[in-house]
C-alpha cells in the first residue's frame, strides 16, 4: 500500500513495505526523480538500512557471546511498517521489534519514520526508541536511488557531486561478499569538493567513505539545470553506488559501515555503531530537494 504526498509543485509516494520512498516527481514538469526500482539492475528505490550497514561478516552479527544471522543492511527494508499518521503532506510509519525482529536482532525497539512535504523537499526523519530494558546498539542509514541522467538529458559521465565542503576523502573498497577490505584506500578528494562521475568507477563495488565533512551533496550536470539536493543530520558516512552500468545513482549518508574482512567483534564494537540506553531515543534525517 502506498501513501501519496503532495505539494504545490511535487508528489511522493511512500509503500508501506519498508516505509519506503518510491516515487518523487515534479508536478509542474511531470518528471520523475527516484529510480523505477526495474529488476533489471536493482528492485530497490530507496530503502532504510537497520539495523545494520551492509554486510556483517559470515552474514552474522554477536551479541553476548550468541550469534544471530542477518542479511545485508538489516532486515527493516523487508517488513511492513505501521502507517500511525498522515494528513496529505506529512506521514509516519512505525515499525516495532517482534519475535521475527528478535531472532536476528535481540533488541527491543521502535522505529518511526517521519516524512514531511514541502515546495520540492521532501525531509525523512529517523527515530529509533529504545523498548528494551538494557543497552542497545545498532547502525542506521538511507540508500536512495535517483534517475541519472536526470530526464534523460546527457550521460551519465556528464554528472559530477558537489559537496558543499572542501573534501579529504579516501575511498574503501569491498570484497566479494561485502566487507570493506583491511589497509585497501584509495585517495580520491583531495581539498576539492567536486567529484566527477563515470560508470568505470563502481567496477569495485559502491565508493565508501568515512567522515563527511559536508552535510549537503548535489547531483549535477553541466549540460542542465536539473540536479537533486541530498541534505543529512547524524549520517556521517557515505555510500555511492550503481550496479554497472545502470542508469541511476544512489546517494547514502550512513551512521557506520560494512564489517572489516578481519572483523570478529560483537555489535556494539562495528564501526560507527549507536549505543542507546533504555527510554532513550536516537534521530537522524535525510531531505532530498529535486530542482
Amino acid at each position: 500500500m502506498n501513501t501519496i504526498l503532495r505539494s504545490s509543485v511535487a508528489e511522493a509516494q511512500i509503500s508501506s513495505l519498508g516505509a519506503e520512498l518510491v516515487s518523487f516527481k515534479r508536478t509542474d514538469t511531470g518528471l520523475e526523480y527516484m529510480w523505477s526500482g526495474d529488476a533489471a539492475y536493482w528492485t530497490g528505490r530507496s530503502p532504510v538500512l537497520f539495523p545494520i550497514i551492509g554486510a556483517a561478516r559470515g552474514g552474522e552479527i554477536r551479541v553476548e557471546g550468541q550469534t544471530y544471522k542477518i542479511g545485508n543492511h538489516g532486515f527493516a527494508r523487508r517488513r511492513e511498517f505501521t502507517l500511525v499518521d498522515s494528513d496529505g503532506s506529512r506521514a509516519v510509519f512505525l515499525l516495532t521489534s517482534d519475535e521475527n525482529t528478535l531472532a536476528s536482532y535481540p533488541y527491543k525497539f521502535n522505529l518511526f519514520l517521519t516524512y514531511v512535504l514541502s515546495g520540492s523537499r521532501i525531509e525523512i526523519s529517523y527515530r529509533v526508541e529504545n523498548a528494551d530494558e538494557g543497552d542497545i546498539f545498532f547502525q542506521i542509514g538511507t540508500h536512495p536511488a535517483f534517475n541519472c541522467p536526470i530526464g534523460g538529458a546527457g550521460e551519465f559521465s556528464d554528472y559530477y557531486l558537489e559537496f558543499e565542503q572542501q573534501e579529504n576523502l579516501e575511498r574503501l573498497f569491498l570484497n566479494k561478499t561485502g566487507q570493506l577490505i583491511r589497509g585497501q584506500a584509495d585517495p580520491l578528494l583531495q581539498g576539492e569538493n567536486i567529484l566527477p562521475l563515470n560508470h568505470e568507477m563502481f567496477t569495485g563495488d559502491a565508493l565508501v567513505f568515512r567522515n563527511v565533512a559536508s552535510r549537503q551533496i548535489a547531483l549535477r550536470s553541466k549540460l542542465t539545470s536539473r540536479s537533486v539536493v541530498v541534505t543529512s543530520e547524524g549520517l556521517p558516512d557515505l555510500g555511492v553506488w550503481q550496479p554497472l552500468n545502470a542508469p541511476f545513482l544512489c546517494i547514502e549518508p550512513w551512521q557506520g559501515v560494512a564489517d572489516y574482512d578481519d572483523f570478529t567483534g560483537s555489535l556494539k564494537d562495528k564501526e560507527g555503531a549507536v549505543r542507546l540506553a533504555p527510554g532513550e531515543y536516537h534521530l537522524s534525517s535525510l531531505a532530498i530537494e529535486i530542482n
